[in-house]
């Protein structure tokens, strides 16, 4: 075996696996950190990357690689010893080394201090009765999204007069800050719309009653939060020169533009379209509330004990992950957080709640796959792997391709991870399946559904998403 592990339950919300890693499994890492650091590596005698593991050993010392490999081997390690030791991890991991680095020959010991998630005694959870509403469409909805589509088809004419709110102007611009012009204050030929708020406010109210060949002087303040910090807070003065003025003209609402807008033979037609449309959207949405209820239901139905300390780390937790996914879309969090005027102590405390629902779904979720004996194949696993491999508009991964993902999820411990998470999918579905419907009127009377439009949550009462 690569690792052994001990389990101590600290109390009802916390364990302490202590981890020793053998020395083969160690001599492993420290040979694969080599070969890594061997890549960028260059030696007399030898091709760039091609640099032996030992020369790099010998070259860059042994310690040095150690501790390389041990930070590339750890997250492998950590799950493959809470796998080992059945814990359902809830927050950040606290990771001690005991003896530090290890001697050639010798192991690496560390312990991992971590919350796990809690026990659901189980009560009914097949059969239970979950609210669903009916698909609702109103015709203001119809009318915004006609209006909507009505704006993305209008057209852009000059007029000869003053701008008002809702016209767009063609401006050239210039900014300055203590008299001094600044990077990314300038523009030529700048379409702007009045009212959009696309500017910094006031700069767009003070074109307000403009007319072409008009020389404005705009003098805004930037605000605090603002993402130049060099601008932040600051007054500036902006030489603006109106070029235009142009009318936003929508098309009338007639059978032309049901023709044009999708080729519908009339106004009437389109409206029946769009009105489809939008029920098919609130039929999924039904659906993602219903599938959600049930499982809130469950939970209901459960004994489960959950500490605030357990909620709190599961919140944190959730806001790490709200970070990461931020960062991958091009957002840093700390200018999300100024967006938001809080920091993250308090943004972790507000989304408790949903902390705590999320434990208690996980915990009920995870006792129907126990009491339901539910497995999950190889074969639905590598049908989870290639549905999250597959990116719109490319190829599907081959089979070779995918049981190679497969092998390397295995090595790294993680293949149980996605196992679980498949595993609960498939309990959400028994849930699901088995949930007896009721109208929404029938569980307001029940007191068994938590719907949207009231005040404050009763006790004992379901919170039911869409809220």
């Amino acid at each position: 075996m690569p690792l052994s592990t001990t389990t101590e339950e600290l109390d009802d919300s916390r364990v302490r696996v202590r981890v020793e890693v053998g020395p083969d499994q160690i001599e492993r890492e420290l040979e694969n950190a080599a070969q890594e650091l061997g890549k960028d590596f260059k030696v007399s005698g030898f091709r760039q990357g091609k640099v032996p593991p030992q020369v790099v050993l010998q070259r860059i010392g042994r310690e040095s690689v150690l501790d390389e490999a041990v930070r590339r081997g750890m997250p492998g390690w950590y799950e493959e010893a809470l796998h080992d030791a059945g814990v359902a991890a809830v927050g950040d991991p606290k990771v001690d080394l005991l003896e530090g680095l290890p001697d050639a020959g010798s192991s690496l010991e560390f312990t991992i201090e971590v919350g796990v998630r809690p026990k659901a005694r189980l009560g009914v959870y097949k059969g239970v009765e979950v609210g669903r509403r009916e698909p609702e469409v109103a015709s203001e909805e119809v009318d915004a999204e006609l209006e909507r589509i009505r704006d993305s088809a209008a057209s852009l004419e000059t007029v000869e007069r003053e701008a008002v709110e809702g016209d767009f102007v063609v401006v050239d611009f210039t900014g300055y800050v203590d008299g001094e012009a600044f990077d990314g204050g300038e523009a030529r030929g700048y379409l702007l719309e009045l009212g959009s708020g696309r500017l910094i406010e006031g700069f767009e109210a003070q074109l307000t009653g403009a007319s072409a060949g008009d020389e404005r002087e705009v003098d805004v303040t930037f605000p605090e939060e603002y993402g130049n910090e060099d601008l932040a807070g600051k007054d500036a003065s902006f030489a603006v020169s109106v070029k235009e003025v142009k009318e936003k003209r929508l098309p009338e609402l007639d059978d032309d533009f049901a023709i044009e807008a999708g080729g519908y033979d009339s106004v009437d037609e389109l409206r029946s379209e769009i009105e489809g449309r939008l029920r098919e959207r609130d039929g999924v949405a039904i659906e993602r509330e219903f599938r959600e209820a049930a499982v809130d239901a469950v939970a209901a139905e459960a004994e489960i004990a959950i500490p605030h300390e357990l909620v709190h780390s599961k919140a944190q937790e959730m806001w790490r992950q709200t970070a990461h996914r931020l960062r991958h879309q091009g957002v840093d969090p700390e200018q999300y957080l100024q967006l938001t005027g809080k920091d993250e102590e308090q943004l972790v405390a507000e989304s408790e709640p949903d902390a705590e629902r999320a434990l208690r779904r996980e915990a009920a979720l995870a006792a129907v796959v126990e009491a339901e004996g539910v497995e999950v194949t190889d074969e639905e696993l590598m049908d989870a792997l290639r549905e999250a491999s597959t990116e719109p508009g490319k190829a599907v991964p081959s089979e070779k391709s995918l049981k190679r993902s497969l092998k390397k999820a295995r090595a790294r411990g993680q293949d149980e991870a996605l196992r679980e998470d498949i595993a609960m999918r498939k309990a959400v579905d028994l849930v699901v399946e088995s949930a007896s419907p009721i109208s929404v009127e029938q569980a307001e009377a029940k007191g068994k559904l938590w719907t949207p439009g009231r005040e404050e949550q009763p006790a004992g009462e379901l919170w039911t998403p869409g809220e």
